[in-house]
Order: structure tokens, then sequence, then C-alpha cells
């Protein structure tokens, strides 16, 4: 784990005490379980698009056997 400090509102500061204190656990794990689910859906999203891209990658044809090695060519004629 990485250690890092967050500076909190008074107000912020009082209800992460609150909620740590009403589960029965610390407010480092407070602010894991609420940062996991924050990021989470986010990672998640960036997951499925590189596994939607990497799948893609190679699906098709363009018909052009050398596209590989002269595609400056082909960028610049067009």
């Amino acid at each position: 784990m990485v250690r890092t400090i967050v500076q909190l509102s008074d107000e912020q500061a009082a209800a992460l005490e609150r909620a740590a204190h009403r589960r029965g656990v610390s407010k480092a794990a407070v602010v894991r379980e609420a940062l996991g689910r924050l990021l989470g859906p986010e990672q998640t999203a960036e997951d499925e698009a590189l596994q939607r891209a990497l799948a893609a990658a190679g699906s098709f044809a363009s018909g052009v056997p050398d596209l590989a090695e002269r595609h400056d060519d082909y960028l610049a004629e067009r």
C-alpha cells in the first residue's frame, strides 16, 4: 500500500470519523472503499475500451498488400 496525505474540511473529517465509527473500521478503510467505488467504474470502462480496441485490431482488410510498408506514400497521395 502507498501512504497518502489528504486534506479534508472539518465537515468531511467529522463525517469520515462518524462513518468509520458506525462501521467499526478505520478511517483509511472508509476512504479506500469510497475511492474503490468512485474509481472502479472508470478503470473498468477503460479496460473494456482497451479490450474492444485490441479485439478490433487486425479484423479488417484494406486490400492493399503493402500498406504497412508504404502507409506514408498512400496518405501523401490522398
